[in-house]
């Protein structure tokens, strides 16, 4: 795995979503785009552009647009759900269990800038539940793509589901991380490096973090694994519990709440499995309003903040 630097490029998800999507359309006339009055926001004016009679705006209603995707689901359509992830997942709550878990629709929601993308406009526009919120849903799987080349396969991957799905699509520019052949596989974590010392579990934003934080480890001659926990649900129960007899020590990370997240599906796994130190990165209660570099920074999601946290873990700090 290359090392990361200040230089390193970074990639809009949210551009590679729409492109992909378009690519998916222009093969499949079931594909559509439904959205919340985010057109702009979701990158969704070129498909708008080449498709217009397969792309809903509701406005912004967002029980109606997850009711109205359930619809064009059980008529045979496809439906990509893109609205601002706090919203999508926190108004359209009852929508998303009764008329897509519930009722087992093919429908594709796409939580656009989750997490504290939306840094000054406070806690309203933070998406950090959400993860919480969908894993309690039964029969949805979650996906927490990490750069671009994952961002595609999503979309591809949850276009050939026949399972409700829900996507978290990062707002802010991420650098890539992911291996030319690793595979996207349904419930599998992918291992971007090696270690026999401490284990970092990682999921969307937080995985390039968590790579560097391997880097500074490293240099003090801490051998740390990084998996990148692409799905949160069903989680990859098999990495979980070899990274606990491998090595002893776990830390996660991710940027949403403590509650119910990924931190808290892994520690699940642990206890029930192979009881280790576990330490949980993530928010534990609203975050303050500031710009989401500062937001990071205050509740440790850093690559400082994930090598810290590993000393925890292994009783060094």
């Amino acid at each position: 795995m290359t090392a990361l630097t200040e230089h390193t490029p970074l990639h809009d998800c949210r551009a590679d979503f729409a492109d992909e999507l378009i690519a998916l359309a222009r093969a499949d006339e079931r594909i559509v785009a439904v959205c919340n009055d985010s057109v702009g926001s979701s990158n969704l004016i070129a498909f708008r552009e080449e498709f217009p009679d397969r792309l809903v705006n509701v406005g912004i209603a967002e029980q109606d647009l997850v009711g109205v995707s359930a619809g064009l689901a059980n008529a045979g359509y496809i439906p990509f759900v893109s609205a601002a992830a706090p919203f999508l997942t926190g108004r359209a709550l009852e929508q998303i269990k009764a008329d897509v878990a519930y009722s087992n629709r093919h429908v594709v929601l796409c939580g656009q800038s989750p997490g504290m993308a939306y840094g000054e406009l406070g806690p309203t526009h933070h998406s950090i539940e959400d993860l919480s919120w969908m894993r309690a849903v039964p029969g949805i799987q979650v996906v927490v793509p990490a750069d671009p080349a994952q961002t595609r396969a999503a979309v591809r991957w949850a276009a050939a589901s026949e399972q409700p799905s829900y996507l978290r699509i990062p707002r802010f520019k991420v650098p890539a991380v992911t291996p030319e052949d690793a595979p996207f596989q349904t419930g599998r974590a992918v291992r971007l490096t090696d270690g026999g010392d401490v284990t970092l579990l990682a999921v969307g934003t937080m995985v390039s973090r968590a790579l560097e934080a391997a880097n500074l480890l490293a240099a003090e001659g801490i051998g740390a694994r990084v998996l990148n926990m692409t799905f949160v649900e069903p989680l990859d129960i098999e990495a979980v519990i070899a990274a606990a007899e491998e090595t002893g020590a776990l830390v996660t990370a991710e940027e949403g709440l403590l509650s119910g997240g990924m931190g808290a599906a892994v520690a699940k796994v642990v206890a029930e499995h192979r009881p280790v130190p576990v330490r949980m990165l993530g928010v534990p209660t609203f975050a303050p309003t500031g710009s989401t570099t500062f937001l990071l920074e205050h509740f440790g999601l850093t690559a400082d903040g994930i090598a810290r946290a590993a000393h925890k873990a292994l009783g060094s700090d």
